[in-house]
């Protein structure tokens, strides 16, 4: 790289949030990498792969920005000119191509960034008679989220075929993380960011203090995590029609399920859900390749009888959790300090709700497989680590012809067949609702 657009500023509210959590996860941090292999069809010549990454770093500052600990604050440093390492790789057929792809991919994907010091970007292609025929790219998650990925993607497609930085930037409006930090650092910035501060405050000052029943005692902090995954081509189908039918978004129709489903596991009326937000409202947040995906607090008062009905009274609290989910999170976590040292002891906010799913997403997946051709299943493939902070955290994925609900719990709160009844119940009550 040489002469890119650099400079350096505060950290942006996504990128402190993001920064934070990989600090706090040290030798788990990896397991937020984001990765993508992906065959390249018919095949491009190495210098028109490289020069498609050359250009989609130029297009994207995040891709070379480092975050810095300096003076008792995070800093974004994004570098002008440097250099990234590229694997290359020699195979004699596409099938050891795509095993060697697999590899690197595992490779680049285990071992954490160093944040401070590297630019957050692993790169390997694999070529077969001369042409690149594999790409394997893993993110820091520093650098982006699921949405931003996508999007490096669809940019480096359009690169690859021909187009440059040059001409993608002259055709669109984008944030760069720089002015995305100068806008939240303005007076606009700062009021919401207080507005959210006060959303959250408010909020775990009155909620439920706890959402399922807790054994007595100390947890064992050796205890794993039951990881359950539901593909179902069913809650794919039917997702739309309940929606039409209850005259709501698809997301809301699913937190209202997911919602219902926790209420019945724990007894009670009252749900509190930290939501993955996008934070991507604006078409230059929508087109940006950055991290500015963040938690809102969703909070429903009461579940209504009637499922439709409950539908009806989450969209108020969602569009007020989409409203609030951009904030300093340092600051935050500085707030609720705070409050318990006022002797209020924060709502119970453990169970995460991450709804990822993105038109792209399904485009830009490995399979081909159609909708008729994938089967409902239901497993339980491993188990993970205790997760400090987190009960129950629920993914939503969108693959080809199916929806896949992922779920991790604390196995002392829930064991394996109430996850399974909380997931077959999420997936149950769309079907009813769509008739």
């Amino acid at each position: 790289m040489r002469a890119a657009r650099g400079g350096q500023g505060p950290a942006t509210w996504g990128q402190r949030a993001i920064h934070t959590a990989l600090v706090k996860l040290g030798p788990e941090a990896p397991r937020y990498n984001l990765r993508m292999a992906a065959p390249v069809e018919p095949g491009l010549p190495l210098a028109t792969a490289l020069g498609a990454f050359t250009e989609l770093l130029h297009l994207h500052d995040a891709l070379r920005t480092r975050l810095v600990e300096r003076d008792g604050d995070l800093v974004q440093e994004v570098d002008a000119d440097g250099a990234l390492p590229v694997a290359v790789l020699h195979r004699d057929s596409a099938e050891r191509a795509a095993g060697a792809a697999a590899e690197l991919l595992a490779e680049f994907a285990a071992r954490p960034f160093d944040l401070s010091g590297e630019w957050p970007v692993r790169l390997g292609l694999v070529l077969v008679d001369g042409l690149v025929r594999q790409v394997a790219l893993v993110l820091s998650h520093t650098a982006s989220d699921g949405w931003g990925m996508r999007r490096a993607v669809r940019d480096l497609t359009l690169l690859a075929g021909g187009r440059s930085a040059a001409e993608l930037r002259a055709e669109r409006t984008f944030a760069q993380p720089l002015e995305e930090a100068a806008e939240q650092d303005s007076p606009r910035g700062r009021r919401r960011d207080a507005a959210a501060r006060r959303h959250w405050r408010d909020k775990l000052s009155r909620g439920p203090r706890a959402q399922l029943p807790r054994p007595d005692g100390e947890p064992d902090p050796q205890r794993r995590f039951p990881f359950a995954v539901l593909r179902s081509p069913e809650l794919a189908a039917a997702l739309p029609r309940a929606a039409a039918r209850l005259r709501a978004s698809d997301a809301t129709v699913l937190l209202a399920a997911a919602a219902t489903e926790l209420g019945r596991l724990g007894g009670q009326r009252e749900v509190l859900f930290q939501v993955v937000v996008g934070n991507r409202f604006t078409e230059p947040a929508a087109e940006a390749v950055t991290t500015l995906a963040q938690e809102g607090l969703f909070h429903l008062p009461e579940l209504a009888e009637d499922f439709a009905a409950t539908v009806g009274r989450c969209q108020g609290p969602a569009l007020s959790a989409y409203r609030h989910s951009g904030y300093h999170k340092p600051q935050l976590d500085a707030d609720l300090a705070a409050l318990r040292a006022s002797g209020v002891e924060p709502a119970d906010h453990s169970v995460i709700w991450n709804d990822t799913r993105d038109p792209l997403a399904v485009a830009m997946s490995d399979g081909a497989a159609e909708a008729g051709e994938v089967e409902r299943e239901l497993r339980f493939p491993e188990a993970f680590p205790a997760r400090p902070g987190v009960s129950v955290a629920v993914d939503v994925v969108a693959v080809p012809g199916a929806i896949e609900l992922l779920m991790v719990a604390d196995g002392a709160l829930l064991e394996r067949p109430q996850m399974a009844q909380f997931l077959c119940g999420v997936e149950q009550l769309v079907l009813e609702a769509a008739g």
